[in-house]
C-alpha cells in the first residue's frame, strides 16, 4: 500500500506556480547531481503553463545544466505539431522554448502530421521512452480535472485501465479533442516523485477524492503515486474540501 501523499497549500494560484517552479528547479539540479541526467514530465492546462512561466523566470534558472534535462509530457492531444491546443505548444509559449534545452531532449508526442493514428503515435512515444529514458522519470508533474482525471485517463473510460504498456491511445475523450495519447498509470508511477499541481475551487472535490483513496474508476488521480514521494501542491481554493 502506498504511503499517504503530502499536501502543501499555497495562498494563491500565482504563489503555487512560483513555489512549484522553485521546487522543480531544485529537484532537477539534484537529479543531475545524483545521476547525471534529469527526466521530467510536464502537464498541460493553465497550471501547466503557469509553472513553466515561473520556471523560466526563476533567478537561479542558470544553476541547472539544461543540456542534461529531458522533457516529456504525461499526455498530449492528437493534433498536428504547433497546434494551439497541444500541451507542448502551450508550454512552449509559456516559456519552455526559451529554456536552453537541447531540442533532441524535448520529447514530443507525434501528431497526425507524422503518424497515421493515435495508436501509432502512442507506440512511437513508448519507443522513445524506452530508448531515451528507460520509461522512468525523476519528477512527474500532473494536473487533475474536476472529474478526477489525470493525464488523459478519464473516470469510467476503458483506456484508463490499460495495463502492460507505457502509453495508450485514447478515443472518445469526454473533453475535446476526442483523440489523445496518454501515459498509462503504470508508466506514470515509474516516477521518483509525482506532483499534482491543482488550483481553483472547481477542483476541490477532485482534490478531496484524490487524496483520500477514492476508487480508481471514479478518480484515477487517486491511484498515481511516486516511488519515493507523492505530493499535492494546491492553492487555497483547491484545498477547501480538505479537513
Amino acid at each position: 500500500m502506498s504511503a499517504a501523499p503530502d499536501v502543501v497549500v499555497h495562498p494563491t494560484k500565482q504563489a503555487l506556480a512560483d513555489a512549484a517552479a522553485a521546487r522543480l528547479l531544485v529537484a532537477l539540479v539534484d537529479a543531475v547531481a545524483d545521476r547525471g541526467v534529469a527526466h521530467v514530465s510536464m502537464t498541460g492546462g493553465s497550471m501547466g503553463s503557469e509553472i513553466v512561466r515561473s520556471l523560466a523566470a526563476q533567478p537561479a534558472v542558470d544553476a541547472l545544466d539544461w543540456d542534461r534535462v529531458h522533457v516529456w509530457w504525461g499526455d498530449e492531444r492528437y493534433l498536428p505539431a504547433g497546434d494551439q491546443d497541444r500541451n507542448d505548444t502551450q508550454n512552449d509559449e509559456a516559456g519552455l522554448a526559451r529554456l536552453p534545452l537541447r531540442p533532441e531532449h524535448v520529447h514530443r508526442v507525434p501528431g497526425p502530421d507524422t503518424t497515421a493514428s493515435a495508436e501509432e503515435a502512442a507506440a512511437a512515444y513508448a519507443g522513445t521512452l524506452r530508448a531515451e529514458g528507460g520509461g522512468a522519470f525523476d519528477v512527474m508533474v500532473l494536473g487533475v480535472g474536476p472529474d478526477g482525471h489525470v493525464a488523459s485517463l478519464f473516470p469510467h473510460h476503458t483506456a484508463a485501465a490499460t495495463t502492460g504498456a507505457l502509453t495508450v491511445a485514447v478515443h472518445d475523450s469526454p473533453k475535446p479533442p476526442p483523440d489523445r495519447v496518454s501515459l498509462t498509470v503504470e508508466c506514470l508511477e515509474r516516477s521518483r516523485e509525482v506532483w499534482f499541481l491543482v488550483a481553483g475551487s472547481d477542483k476541490a472535490d477532485a482534490v478531496r477524492r484524490g487524496t483520500t483513496g477514492s476508487p480508481f474508476a471514479e478518480t484515477p488521480a487517486a491511484h498515481v503515486h511516486g516511488t519515493e514521494r507523492t505530493v499535492w501542491l494546491l492553492d487555497r481554493d483547491a484545498a477547501t474540501d480538505l479537513g
